[in-house]
């Protein structure tokens, strides 16, 4: 990554160094995902459409530790292998939009507060900025070479009430809970970037 663009990393030591941890990344633009995870201070291991996941890609993906997710359905080998990265203390990626859009936070799908409220592992906001700023001249799927994105770590929060509760209300309250700490973050990380 910083050898194609040019990243500007902020908040990176807001990511606790041990244990199990989510980041829940907006998600405008392909480039997000890699940028993440070829910046983040430890390594991610993200949950990916499986429609990616075809030629040399399969096993380049699988090979850095990526999961298979179909988004069709209730995976629940995907399932298991989230929480097994989460129980073995590893860093699980999360676009909680579920696929790319706005970017903005507007509208999450359950994944994300399942993950957080199942496994107790904090949540770590992130805000990738400037990957959809401009296209590059040979394709719209990155922006152009060299240029800037900002990647804007948050401060870590817990997504369940302290109950223990898995239930649907818990889950509900847990995504509201979230949708709004995320917010919050992308709000303050344009701020802090200008962006």
């Amino acid at each position: 990554m910083y050898g194609l663009w040019r990243p500007r990393v902020l908040g990176a030591w807001r990511v606790p160094s041990t244990g199990p941890v989510i980041l829940a990344v907006n998600h405008s633009h392909g480039i997000d995902g890699p940028m993440l995870m070829g910046t983040a201070p430890r390594p991610v291991h993200f949950l990916i459409k499986k429609e990616a996941f075809v030629g040399p890609l399969d096993p380049f993906l699988r090979g850095i530790g990526q999961l298979k997710v179909d988004r069709s359905t209730a995976d629940r080998k995907a399932i298991t292998d989230a929480l097994a990265v989460l129980a073995h203390g590893g860093v699980l990626g999360i676009f909680p939009e579920g696929t790319r859009g706005a970017g903005d936070f507007a509208s999450l799908r359950a994944g994300l507060a399942y993950f957080a409220v199942r496994s107790g592992a904090p949540v770590v906001p992130v805000a990738v900025l400037g990957g959809a700023d401009r296209r590059s001249r040979l394709t719209s799927a990155v922006p152009p070479l060299r240029s800037r994105v900002d990647v804007v770590f948050g401060d870590a929060f817990e997504a369940g009430d302290g109950s223990g509760r898995r239930t649907r209300k818990a889950l509900d309250e847990a995504t509201v809970r979230i949708q709004e700490r995320l917010t919050a973050h992308l709000a303050a990380a344009r701020r802090l970037t200008g962006r």
